[in-house]
């Protein structure tokens, strides 16, 4: 009934965690970026079967082709820093007999960052009338009250649509779509150096992308990271996080100012 997909690079430390919450799944692949680590071996040691494709650092082109492979009525998109909970493996469960009618399904996502759950700022997801608990104790539909921040597409039936844009992409599906209550738990950037990192390699291909599309940079563009700034920490509460949400906002400013100064860049090297 259901595909799960996993695209890796690398993710020999993740890997087994993150399979082992999708074993209940009737499919599960792993399309491998030729990682130089022992990512394929330890996937194929979970009962993965790993197909070997290159990114070209194309993130939606990666997921397309992983479409094209799976064989279930369902496909479902984990990363590799992403688990999912008993809860949510029971709800999805429970929603796709249910519910015929919906063609795709969102997640909020849970993000720990620096070993903390992050309840507030641009992602934070839980909010005043839930209850966060440890791993394995989150109370499913009658303990978690409201989920606010990012949601995100992950699970769809095979055929409804594509994925679109090289990287920051987003899966077009037709049909109607619900968001599910039991969030997808995200452990992004166990360190300040792994994501400074992914922040570098992100904005580059974000801005090439934009790039491509034809997007430029106006003058009103250049104050939108220190807006992104206030608006996530001071308006969405970032600041309740304590040290690591004054980080993660500054590094989401950061992020987007990266993206608007690579663009930038890109153009005077046209001189346009």
């Amino acid at each position: 009934m259901i595909s799960a997909i996993v695209l890796t690079k690398n993710e020999g430390e993740n890997i087994q965690d993150c399979l082992e919450g999708l074993k209940w799944c009737d499919e599960i692949l792993v399309i491998d970026d030729n990682s130089t680590d022992e990512t394929a071996k330890l996937a194929k040691k979970s009962g993965a079967k790993v197909i070997l494709h290159s990114l070209n650092n194309d993130f939606g082109a990666q997921r397309n082709f992983a479409l094209e492979k799976a064989k279930e009525d369902w496909v479902f998109f984990v990363d590799a820093d992403e688990r999912v909970s008993p809860e949510l493996t029971r709800e999805i469960q429970k929603e796709i007999i249910k519910n015929n009618y919906i063609n795709g399904y969102y997640f909020h996502r849970l993000d720990n960052f620096m070993g903390k759950f992050l309840k507030h700022g641009e992602i934070g997801g839980i909010g005043e009338k839930s209850i966060l608990g440890e791993i394995g104790e989150f109370g499913g539909e009658k303990g978690f009250g409201r989920m606010k921040g990012l949601t995100i597409l992950r699970l769809a039936k095979r055929g409804s649509g594509q994925w679109e844009r090289r990287v920051e992409e987003t899966w077009q599906i037709q049909g109607k779509t619900k968001t599910f209550i039991n969030p997808l738990l995200h452990y992004s950037h166990p360190n300040l150096n792994q994501f400074l990192e992914n922040i570098n390699m992100r904005t580059t291909l974000n801005a090439q992308a934009f790039y491509t599309e034809g997007k430029k940079v106006s003058s009103l563009d250049w104050l939108k990271p220190l807006a992104k700034f206030v608006w996530n920490y001071f308006f969405r509460l970032g600041f309740l996080d304590g040290i690591e949400g004054f980080v993660f906002a500054v590094l989401m400013s950061l992020h987007s100012f990266l993206v608007r100064g690579k663009l930038y860049l890109l153009w005077q090297k046209e001189g346009k």
